[in-house]
């Protein structure tokens, strides 16, 4: 059992910075014109490519590990190339790939190529930013993946934002159907899973058209004119147990993009007579498009959106659609603050730790500041300081109903409380990105905590209450190696640490890189909790219910991971993480406060996706792999997934 000195190794270890690698990006372009009606309309044949660009560019944050498009010439002329992909690794990796893009376009040109079969100009174009899941880096898991095919409606173009779960499953079904899959990752498993299937749609076809006297040039071009995507993509997707939003293409001209039946990962869209495009977030496609909000549409959760070789937009339900399980985190971290919605929602969770924060500062706002770390939290910050003015102008009201106005020095009076305002100042600044790696031990952790740059001048020593708000709180790494002992230098009373989201405690398996129990400070803490208070059969008792279930099919197993914070109110957890990111150097008293499970569903009602912080995972794959993550934990495994 993993207690006292025989804890994982690294398990308190806070070695590495904060930072979450999560969900990629997509973007699809299809133009609904002849090309030509682009260059006159729009003074350049690259209409396509340089949207495809610019939605790719407004999703930066989604993607820094790699980037790959992909481009569809539906005017190739045979003994010509049709389908055309090129990828990059690193955060550089879109300029990369755009900039060799363009470089091959003008060096076709330059050759007099025939303007029909210039690269990287088409009607269709796909686009992934990728961010790894799984831990496994290199070209060759950057999408868009391509399966190649001597026919054109059999070559297909795939990339998506997902995480699949039961990968082991939908393996062995492919294994079953003859395959024989060359890398076993989720991408190139349903590649070729939905390549199987696009091929038997186009056998069906064939026989269909073969029996009615085609043949040649004629049938090819019957079969072409009607794919049923929709056929393809079905069957396939009924294995899959994820979050996921998959788009593909093939090279004759059909394209799709499906969402997962619980809605967990998002897709919007936007349609005119010129073009369709979609993406991840959807102030990418307002910025890209130049359009309104009403004007670009969210695709439902199960279902597919799908335009055919002729330009025809299709909307389809391919998927019962579920219980909705919108991902929350999305919405607080990871997405864009420009949307206006979750512009609105990050405000009203700031809003919503209101109390907390005034109780933990005892409500001593003479001596309170209030401040935000790092930029990504400045709109929560913004709500917290709206919730604490209208606190402050509740007071003032009270205050001034209990003056008499007709004592001397009344006026004075009423300025006096009108101007008492709870102070908020930009405290700390990310002026620099030291590379910490560089260093090991002790000189590792001083270069951390000069990350950050603060204002002096500001704190009263000894006195003032500082109140810093983050978005969230995962791994408590940055916390301790660097936020807190920085804070600690302008010597406040108290150091109030805000997460605008709730406790993180369990893994993430639906795209965001968050997998091994021992990352999680709530985790950490709940196990140091049971260890003081003599709990420690918990743990084992936790670990033998898991592993009775290892082999059971995914829809029965339970989640008892949840049984390890059970014993425990939130409070109790908080409390010790802040004792655990607060080393024996900081002289000011460190205090946690974090969003609970109401708050964030009052501020984000329609994406109650929370499974990071109740454990209620929405697909049973999700169930399967926590316990699977205790058990990797307990038995001292913590890489293994």
């Amino acid at each position: 059992m993993p207690c006292g000195k025989h804890l994982p190794q690294g398990y308190f270890s806070f070695l590495s910075m904060e930072i979450l690698k999560h969900e990629c990006g997509i973007a699809m372009v299809r133009l609904l014109k002849p090309l030509n009606y682009y260059e006159e309309k729009y003074g350049t044949s690259q209409y396509g490519l340089n949207k495809l660009y610019l939605l790719m560019e407004k999703q930066h944050n989604r993607g820094q590990e790699g980037a790959g498009i992909g481009c569809v010439n539906l005017k190739a002329r045979p003994g010509n190339e049709y389908v055309y992909r090129e990828r990059g690794l690193g955060s550089g990796a879109i300029s990369e790939i755009f900039d060799n893009a363009r470089k091959r376009i003008i060096a076709a040109q330059e050759s007099n190529e025939d303007t029909n079969n210039l690269p990287f100009l088409g009607e269709i174009y796909m686009g992934h930013l990728r961010y790894s899941t799984t831990g496994k880096h290199g070209i060759s898991y950057v999408h868009p993946f391509l399966r190649r095919n001597n026919w054109k409606s059999r070559n297909l173009l795939l990339c998506g934002n997902f995480n699949i779960t039961n990968v082991e499953e939908v393996f062995s079904k492919v294994v079953e159907e003859g395959q024989h899959p060359r890398i076993y990752s989720d991408t190139v498993i349903l590649l070729e899973q939905i390549g199987y299937y696009l091929d038997k749609e186009n056998q069906r076809l064939y026989d269909k058209f073969k029996a009615e006297g085609f043949d040649g040039v004629a049938l090819t071009n019957k079969i072409e004119d009607n794919i049923d995507i929709a056929n393809v993509i079905k069957e396939p997707s009924k294995t899959w147990d994820g979050g996921f939003v998959i788009c593909g293409a093939d090279g004759s001209g059909d394209i799709f993009i499906l969402r997962d039946p619980n809605g967990i990962r998002p897709c919007f869209y936007y349609l005119d007579d010129e073009v369709f495009v979609a993406a991840s977030e959807r102030p990418v496609i307002q910025t890209a498009m130049n359009v309104r909000i009403g004007d670009i549409k969210e695709l439902e959760p199960g279902e597919a959106i799908m335009v055919s070789k002729h330009g025809k937009v299709t909307i389809k339900q391919i998927l019962p659609k579920l219980d909705n399980q919108k991902c929350s985190f999305e919405r607080i971290y990871f997405s864009r603050g420009s949307d206006a919605d979750i512009y609105k929602e990050r405000k009203l969770l700031g809003k919503n730790l209101t109390e907390k924060i005034l109780k933990a500062v005892d409500y001593d706002l003479d001596n309170t500041i209030l401040s935000f770390i790092p930029n990504t939290a400045e709109v929560a910050y913004i709500g917290m300081c709206e919730g604490v003015d209208e606190y402050e102008k509740e007071l003032q009201c009270k205050e001034i109903l209990k003056l008499d106005s007709h004592a001397p020095g009344f006026p004075d009076k009423i300025k006096e409380i009108l101007n008492k305002r709870v102070r908020k100042e930009k405290i700390a600044i990310k002026d620099i990105k030291l590379r910490t790696f560089i260093a090991e031990g002790k000189s590792r952790n001083e270069l951390a905590a000069h990350v950050y740059d603060v204002t002096y001048g500001q704190v009263k020593n000894d006195v003032d209450n500082l109140v810093i708000i983050d978005d969230s709180i995962v791994r408590g790494t940055t916390l301790k190696q660097s936020i807190v002992r920085i804070l600690d230098r302008l010597h406040p009373k108290r150091i109030v640490v805000v997460s605008s989201s709730p406790q993180v405690r369990y893994p993430d398996y639906y795209g965001i890189d968050m997998s091994r129990m021992a990352e999680f400070c709530a985790f950490r803490a709940a196990i140091a909790l049971i260890q003081e208070r003599g709990m420690g059969e918990l743990i084992t008792s936790t670990y033998k219910k898991c592993k009775a279930q290892e082999d059971w099919k995914k829809e029965d197993v339970v989640n008892y991971v949840k049984e390890i914070y059970a014993p425990f109110a939130d409070e109790e957890i908080s409390d010790k993480i802040a004792e655990m990111i607060t080393g024996p150097e900081i002289k000011a008293e460190v205090k946690l406060v974090y969003q609970s499970i109401e708050g964030l569903h009052n501020a984000i009602p329609n994406h109650p996706g929370d499974w990071y912080f109740s454990g209620n995972y929405p697909t049973p794959g999700g169930n399967k792999m926590v316990n699977q993550a205790f058990i990797n934990w307990y038995e001292g495994n913590p890489d293994k997934r």
